[in-house]
């Protein structure tokens, strides 16, 4: 089964362009993972990719890739296609901006250059953990500190919020936040991806936000009870020191309900006194009641000790 990044590139490789934004797309493909020797190669697991990197060169430099499939060694074994680039080596890097670690300016002149040239850096080296998963991450996988430094810039000039970290030899370019993650993929022209994404990250903030409201409304219930079990306790201390006429008549009623309805909230205590007595009753004016209660049974508590 396809990982979300599969589906990703997979989209994103079968998008089209003119050929300056392929330059670009090419760009970014062979200065983030190409090995350049008297030749170029380049390796993907991404059958699509592979075929898009294929034609670029056939199309932009009518040349034609060797291209050797073999079996990985990592744990899923995935197929890895090495394509080969032989002729022309020197035209083809200078066409692209290949002159140093950072790409020529005219690769990245304008908005939609720097769009296709991400989307080549992301079909390279980039991943991006599936939104049903517990969290959200995209990632780019570099080798080279001074690249990966033009890379976190290059996505913070679109408010991305990137960062950098050192990782074993490598560098990784990453960003955390949801809805960045989907401007980026919006960015890459992967439509049907961010769909999906915003789809399933809709839904987990819908669920949060439930969650979050029934732990708070569990929270409430137990406040309720530890209030109400507190206030009968205040009343059985008075009644055990046998001084409940010490209370004015109001105070008495109040202890009588709390006794009778236990599980009641003082709002809702306060409108079951008003309705069966025909006394209207605040539950400001219920919770003075209950605190004047409680000043008695400390005050027993206190000499008994």
């Amino acid at each position: 089964m396809m990982s979300f990044t599969g589906k990703v590139k997979d989209e994103v490789s079968k998008l089209e362009e003119n050929d300056m934004e392929s330059i670009s797309e090419l760009s970014a493909i062979v200065q983030s993972v190409a090995i350049i020797t008297d030749s170029i190669v380049i390796s993907t697991e991404n059958n699509s990719v592979a075929r898009k990197i294929y034609n670029l060169f056939k199309r932009l430099f009518d040349v034609y890739p060797k291209i050797t499939v073999r079996r990985g060694y990592n744990y899923n074994k995935k197929m890895i296609y090495i394509l080969e680039i032989k002729k022309n080596i020197l035209s083809i890097l200078k066409k692209i901006g290949f002159e140093s670690v950072i790409p020529s300016d005219f690769i990245i002149a304008d908005d939609e250059l720097i769009r296709v040239y991400l989307r080549g850096l992301f079909m390279m080296c980039g991943s991006i953990n599936d939104p049903k998963t517990s969290r959200y991450h995209l990632e780019f996988n570099l080798s080279n500190l001074e690249y990966a430094s033009f890379v976190c810039a290059l996505l913070n000039d679109y408010d991305l919020n990137s960062k950098l970290l050192h990782r074993d030899n490598r560098y990784m370019v990453y960003v955390k936040e949801a809805e960045k993650i989907g401007d980026f993929l919006r960015m890459i022209g992967a439509y049907n991806a961010v769909m999906y994404y915003e789809d399933i990250r809709i839904y987990r903030d819908h669920k949060n936000m439930t969650n979050r409201l029934n732990n708070c409304e569990q929270a409430n219930v137990d406040r309720i009870i530890e209030t109400s079990n507190n206030q009968v306790k205040d009343i059985e201390v008075i009644e055990n020191e046998g001084i409940m006429d010490l209370l004015d008549e109001k105070e008495k009623v109040a202890a009588s309900y709390r006794v009778k309805y236990k599980d009641a909230s003082l709002a809702e205590l306060a409108e079951i006194i008003s309705l069966e007595t025909g006394n209207k009753i605040t539950k400001s004016g219920l919770y003075h009641r209950f605190k004047k209660i409680k000043n008695m049974a400390d005050k027993i508590r206190k000499k008994s000790l």
